[in-house]
């Protein structure tokens, strides 16, 4: 028996760019994971939710070397969307697909971690360097982000729903603040969290993070501060 399409209904397709960050590793891969936790450690944060391209340009690895990095990843919860430059022998089933013809934009600087051997003043009288600031007049779109690890950030304006802002010292947002905001990034927890509207997706001091679903349903919609306590963010209305 023949059957007959009879709804006419067309499929609605659309096309969407996203910003991805792109890890080139380098041999050998186990100095390379190395490297890797070591930013994760001084920015914390810096991959959760963040779409991940592997550039295997010139890296002469073979499929069960690749199959074991992306294993790695996975473990520290890198997720990979695609893989650019890889030769297309050591692809395969139950990998991410191989990318290409994608736009290059500014590379994204983590300031380099302090010698071990740099003298520790007791607490007392440990000078901290004085915080840079950056502000931001325009709206933090979707997909975009806002990344300053030397200090304060200020948006005047809003950040949408999937956007993010990360900041070494504190944010400050003179919006409503829709999308992911991540303050004291590389180790700071004095640093706090300001927004005239809290509707955020997700928010983070120095590591310690708060999801959405686990904010006070009273201080939605309202002016708030966040700040660190004993391990838990606390919040706040602003008066």
């Amino acid at each position: 028996m023949t059957n007959v399409l009879t709804d006419a209904r067309s499929i609605r397709i659309k096309g969407r760019s996203f910003l991805a960050v792109m890890l080139s590793p380098d041999l050998p891969i186990d100095d390379w994971l190395i490297r890797l936790d070591d930013l994760a450690a001084r920015s914390a944060g810096f991959f959760l939710g963040r779409p991940v391209v592997l550039d295997l340009t010139d890296l002469q690895i073979d499929r069960p070397q690749l199959k074991d990095l992306i294993a790695e990843l996975a473990k520290r919860n890198v997720s990979i969307m695609g893989i650019e430059g890889a030769r297309p022998s050591i692809l395969g089933s139950g990998m991410p697909p191989a990318l290409k013809g994608g736009r290059s934009v500014s590379d994204i600087e983590v300031p380099a971690k302090e010698s071990v051997d740099t003298p520790v003043k007791p607490a007392a009288a440990e000078a901290r360097p004085a915080m840079q600031s950056i502000v931001i007049r325009e709206p933090v779109r979707s997909g975009q982000s806002v990344i300053f690890p030397e200090g304060d950030v200020t948006v005047i304006g809003s950040v949408a729903s999937g956007a993010e802002v990360i900041a070494g010292g504190s944010v400050h947002i003179y919006g409503a603040l829709r999308g992911r905001a991540m303050a004291g990034s590389i180790g700071n927890a004095s640093a706090r969290i300001f927004c005239r509207k809290l509707e955020a997706e997700l928010v983070a001091i120095d590591g310690i993070y708060k999801m959405a679903e686990d904010m006070a349903p009273n201080l939605r919609g309202q002016a708030v501060q966040l700040w660190l306590e004993d391990d838990a963010i606390k919040a706040e209305k602003l008066i």
